[in-house]
């Protein structure tokens, strides 16, 4: 199994969260995503994905090799091809509160705010890094606010965002608490996440999978 990614990737973080919370062994391979134009670009890695996106995972199923995109996909495989330690809860209704959690940042936070659209208001609209950054604490603030709000009034949330195992919806927050860190915005009235948070990155898995422990981090 082949990891290719960026160590401040939040998608490829995601899934290194998940391959070390499920116990898997896997090759990272580093796509730097800044370097020399960005190497997502390259021809080789185009060949590979041509979403010119990190993540994507290699992995072979029943003799068929594929090479698999989109963060929530490739976990959701993980959790179907090694069910063994599984990220979702075995009630459907219960499954589908988790995924929502998960799609809140995949969807809602996440797009507006990575890397293509932060190069893109500052090299095309010329925006000012000051304007760029409010952008960036205004979308992640208010999208972290509502989860907040969801984790609140959920009977389901516990030590992590779904009782006391960690679980999908965590591998998905965990790195956008570390984007919105790395920003400065003010996570100060989240004290639900902030819980979880602290007890997710004490947890081997997320220390493992943390953008400062791999081998690319800069």
């Amino acid at each position: 199994m082949k990891l290719y990614g960026y160590f401040r990737s939040s998608a490829s973080y995601r899934v290194r969260i998940a391959l070390n919370l499920k116990g898997l062994d896997y090759e990272q391979v580093a796509v730097h995503l800044v370097k020399n134009g960005g190497e997502q670009f390259s021809e080789a890695y185009r060949a590979l994905n041509p979403d010119t996106l990190v993540p994507a995972l290699q992995d072979s199923f029943d003799g068929e090799a594929a090479t698999l995109t989109q963060s929530l996909a490739i976990i959701e495989y993980l959790d179907e091809v090694y069910p063994e330690i599984s990220l979702l809860p075995a009630h459907p209704l219960q499954r589908a509160h988790v995924r929502a959690l998960a799609l809140s940042i995949a969807c809602e936070i996440h797009p507006v705010n990575n890397l293509r659209v932060l190069k893109y208001l500052s090299g095309t609209l010329h925006v000012s890094d000051e304007q760029k950054n409010a952008w960036y604490r205004h979308w992640c603030v208010a999208g972290l606010a509502i989860l907040e709000q969801k984790l609140a009034l959920a009977p389901q949330a516990g030590r992590f965002c779904f009782g006391d195992t960690p679980g999908l919806a965590d591998c998905f927050l965990v790195p956008q608490i570390a984007n919105a860190q790395r920003f400065n915005c003010d996570l100060s009235g989240m004290p639900v996440l902030m819980r979880i948070h602290q007890a997710c990155i004490e947890h081997p898995a997320f220390v493992r999978a943390a953008p400062a422990n791999q081998a690319d981090a800069e």
